[in-house]
């Protein structure tokens, strides 16, 4: 099986691609591309699965990725850092050609900007702490910070947990009314049952907010969806003691 590739008219035009578990090498509960260096994979499949991931997206480019902490945090990015000294960041910015930048989610929404005419290209890891800090506006900010202009990045969001799938407790929706209480409304509840969250909506509410020039959410619900992509919280109801990572990349040609 070919490494699937999920790409978005928004971003056409720039490499990118938002990538799941198909046309890996991974086997047991991680089977297929896990790219996840924190699981307990072999890593000789994870290297040999980032090497599929890149040829799928940019060949022979360069991958660059972050010690993803959700954060609200990002960093430019000159060249890749050795694995073992990334920094700690949820989102990236560059403007080098041959660079592609990597997100690691298992549920979490990847996030890929670009701006075409400046030639700045932005990613950000968006769980709901990342999300809450503002890793969008970092992202952007970042990308600004090289020359992009903000009414003329559009950005895309893959897949991430769907709201019928992402239960919270109370004090979770307290969290997000606290901090703007019109957050609200990315919270459905029926009677009896805890609230569920609509990540997906508030990171592309937060992106457009920031005045972004087109945002397009894929609505793809990685734990619904269990032969196409890996997923934390499925994998620990299923209580299995390892899951997969997928990846999504952008960069310059």
């Amino acid at each position: 099986m070919s490494v699937e590739v999920i790409r978005t008219n928004v971003l056409a035009g720039t490499p990118h691609g938002f990538l799941g578990r198909r046309g890996g090498v991974s086997t047991g509960i991680v089977a297929g591309l896990n790219v996840g260096t924190g699981s307990t994979d072999q890593p000789e499949a994870i290297a040999e699965n980032r090497k599929r991931a890149v040829e799928a997206v940019l060949p022979a480019a360069q991958l660059a990725t972050v010690y993803q902490v959700h954060s609200g945090d990002a960093v430019v990015v000159q060249s890749p850092w050795p694995h073992d000294q990334r920094p700690k960041a949820d989102a990236m910015a560059t403007d080098r050609p041959g660079i592609l930048l990597g997100i690691l989610t298992a549920d979490c929404a990847p996030v890929l900007l670009a701006d075409a005419e400046a030639g700045v290209v932005g990613a950000a890891h968006a769980g709901w702490r990342g999300a809450l800090a503002g890793v969008t506006d970092s992202a952007i900010a970042a990308m600004e910070s090289l020359g992009a202009r903000r009414e003329r990045i559009a950005a895309a969001i893959g897949p991430c947990i769907g709201q019928a799938s992402y239960e919270v407790d109370e004090a979770f929706r307290q969290r997000f009314v606290e901090a703007d209480e019109t957050n609200d409304r990315f919270f459905a509840t029926v009677a009896g049952q805890r609230p569920h969250f609509d990540l997906e909506a508030y990171v592309a509410s937060r992106l457009a907010a920031a005045g972004l020039a087109s945002v397009e959410p894929l609505g793809l619900d990685t734990y619904a969806d269990a032969d196409r992509f890996f997923s934390y919280r499925r994998a620990t109801h299923n209580r299995e003691p390892d899951y997969g990572r997928q990846i999504s990349l952008i960069g310059l040609a």
